[in-house]
């Protein structure tokens, strides 16, 4: 009898022990990778509604911003937009008293609501002068963007510098309506 029982006790513990393993395999390992994926989804929509917040609460900074970037935007004509950003490169080069070697632009439609004109200037100078003309290029209205710059000696003393700047100005084209 006491066989009989052990035998009795042994297949209830396989048959409990393949049916704990069938439903943690079933049944609690999917339900736990399901809380924490939705407890990931939860995390990530509570950050997406704070950022939606502070968004919400800059939403006057940010439409004043855009609006004077509209307001300053070069000209959608590419030719005069290059015309205003010569005539600025040359205020710049006169006010930080600079020699001024040249630009050359190329514009480029990247896509169907603005160009991006891109410039390379050269010039030489001291460190003053460079300076104070990256300095105009950087806080003028115009919406320009320095790119890259080289800073190279032209002499032994590091005196005379000549400088490559690569910049992009903005282009919005009118929105059809």
């Amino acid at each position: 009898m006491k066989i009989r029982n052990r035998q009795k006790l042994l297949t209830i513990a396989a048959i409990s022990t393949v049916i704990l393993l069938v439903g943690d395999k079933m049944v609690l390992s999917p339900l736990i990778r399901v809380w924490k994926d939705r407890s990931q989804r939860i995390l990530e929509l509570t950050q997406s509604v704070a950022k939606g917040t502070v968004l919400l609460d800059r939403e006057k900074t940010i439409r004043r911003r855009w609006d004077e970037m509209k307001t300053n935007a070069l000209p959608s004509d590419t030719s005069v937009a290059e015309s205003e950003v010569f005539k600025s490169v040359d205020r710049w080069a006169r006010e930080s008293q600079i020699g001024f070697n040249g630009i050359k632009t190329t514009s480029k439609r990247n896509a169907d609501d603005y160009i991006t004109l891109e410039c390379r200037a050269d010039a030489v100078g001291t460190i003053e002068n460079l300076t104070h003309f990256l300095h105009n290029l950087e806080r003028d209205p115009l919406p320009l963007r320095m790119e890259d710059i080289e800073i190279l000696a032209r002499d032994s003393q590091g005196q005379q510098l000549s400088l490559a700047v690569r910049f992009t100005g903005l282009l919005l084209l009118p929105e059809d309506k």
